[in-house]
């Protein structure tokens, strides 16, 4: 049997081999956009792709043909949509689920295969690690158990993207959000959150939670 890991993020380059070396079979990155294409799956004859990361839009011409299986960091129904790590730690939530989901015309609205709980402490690269280790558990599953997915049950909710204009700390009064901004945008390919004054802005990570005071790391960088 063929399959294809879907991810442009660096935590997942690993996993197709440990997969491979677990389950046997023939197994794939996709890591860029332009490799993405019914052309290049056609010579693979993929039975199922997996998508663990991806920042883009996926074409119906593939999801149509392919068993697509995306991974989204909520419990669906409740948080559709994008920045699903940032969302929920700015609303507080210190734990989520990992939904396996397929890929359908309406974002994040496909049958569900299963779910698995997913710890949000740490930096975003740490519960993205993290979740990695959690999503290998699941594609296991959906393989070796041979799940069918059902249908969401439950009222939608939904996410909004966030913007990068949206890291700007200067509004924030509570010592522990700050400390949540910048651990939640602490991963590579992520804006820092940040604070500028007229000629500088100053990018924060690394951050560590003391009992009355954050510390950080700091970049600074001219406008």
């Amino acid at each position: 049997m063929t399959f294809i890991i879907v991810s442009e993020k660096k935590w997942n380059y690993k996993m197709p081999a440990y997969l491979q070396a677990k389950l046997g079979g023939n197994w794939y990155l996709i890591n860029k956009k332009q490799n993405f294409n019914e052309a290049y799956l056609n010579r693979l004859k993929p039975d199922k792709i997996f998508i663990p990361h991806w920042s883009y839009f996926i074409p119906n011409n593939i999801y149509r043909k392919f068993e697509c299986i995306v991974f989204h960091m909520t419990d669906l129904p409740y948080g559709r949509g994008g920045s699903p790590l940032q969302n929920l730690i700015v609303q507080g939530h210190k734990k989520t689920k990992i939904s396996a989901l397929r890929v359908v015309e309406k974002i994040d609205a496909g049958d569900v295969y299963l779910k698995k709980e997913l710890s949000l402490n740490g930096t975003a690269e740490e519960v993205f690690y993290r979740a990695t280790d959690i999503v290998e558990e699941m594609i296991d599953d959906i393989i070796t158990k041979n799940l069918i997915p059902h249908p969401q049950v439950g009222k939608p909710t939904y996410f909004k993207r966030r913007k990068q204009e949206e890291s700007d700390m200067k509004d924030l009064e509570n010592l522990n959000n700050v400390y949540d901004y910048i651990r939640m945008l602490d991963a590579e390919g992520y804006p820092k959150a940040f604070l500028e004054t007229k000629h500088c802005r100053f990018d924060f990570s690394v951050a560590e939670k003391h009992s009355n005071y954050v510390t950080a790391h700091v970049r600074i960088i001219k406008k």
